[in-house]
């Protein structure tokens, strides 16, 4: 079996827009990039698109896809027609690729499929028409829909034409460096609210197995004892403050009990957060 370049623990796409448009005569749109990657698939007539200064006519069933940084424009020229599908995606990770990345950087961004061409068009269809409906749970197909256009993209990538299957996934140190800070700042802005592994996966959109194995592996903490860190360094500003209670500083830090919350800040300094509060007069 081939390996597609990522697995169950890391992916877990975000959509950012899917968006059914039917134009036609004159249209521009402006000539622009995004930090999320794009996909741009053609349901009907034409439509021409510049692309880092490379012009592409496009007519139905042709699929573009625009990584992260890479500029592209649209233009319909009088009488002309399209309907088109555009899919924003983030929180993309493939081996050996930077995040958000579907191909390799200065790939053409006109893809043709092959051996999946026909399952790709029947979900494209399908997330049309989930859109146009508009029904209940219409996010969560959409993201389904979404996660087999890309899963059935690395197969016709990275195993075609009989490749052999590489390494097992092994994230390059930069590439979860990226994620941990993420998880960090994340911790940093939300310290005084109910947090909880399952919270942070659910922020970052990672499995809690894949987060507490990266985290511990960059560092050296598991993800709840960092939390800890965090709580307990802003309650001692806190404290040093001398304008505040123990109750007060540990509801702050988000600790609703201030005994749990006394206790672990002696363990962790060595005295008592009273104390401190005396020391700090």
């Amino acid at each position: 079996m081939c390996n597609i370049g990522t697995n169950a623990d890391v992916f877990n796409p975000q959509i950012l827009y899917a968006l059914n448009c039917k134009n036609k005569d004159y249209i521009k749109t402006c000539y622009h990039s995004h930090q999320n990657v794009e996909l741009s698939y053609v349901l009907s007539g034409t439509v021409t698109y510049n692309v880092n200064n490379s012009i592409y006519k496009l007519k139905k069933g042709d699929f573009m896809i625009f990584n992260p940084g890479v500029y592209h424009e649209e233009m319909l020229t009088p009488g002309e027609e399209a309907h088109e599908l555009h899919l924003g995606l983030d929180n993309i990770f493939i081996e050996g690729l930077p995040k958000n990345y579907l191909l390799k950087e200065n790939s053409p961004s006109l893809v043709h499929l092959k051996k999946y061409k026909e399952k790709f068009d029947y979900l494209i269809h399908q997330i049309v028409g989930e859109l146009e409906e508009n029904k209940a749970g219409v996010d969560i197909l959409l993201k389904a829909y979404s996660m087999r256009l890309i899963v059935l993209l690395l197969r016709e990538t990275y195993c075609a034409d009989g490749k052999q299957e590489p390494s097992p996934l092994n994230f390059k140190s930069s590439e979860k460096s990226t994620v941990v800070r993420t998880i960090i700042a994340y911790m940093n802005k939300n310290y005084n609210e109910d947090i909880s592994l399952d919270k942070v996966a659910k922020a970052t959109y990672l499995s809690p197995v894949y987060i507490s194995k990266i985290f511990k592996e960059e560092t050296g903490y598991s993800p709840i004892n960092y939390l800890i860190n965090i709580r307990l360094q802003k309650a001692r500003q806190l404290l040093e403050s001398g304008n505040i209670s123990v109750k007060a500083a540990a509801e702050g830090v988000g600790y609703r009990d201030a005994y749990y919350f006394s206790k672990l800040f002696k363990k962790y300094y060595g005295f008592s957060p009273s104390k401190l509060i005396k020391l700090s007069k």
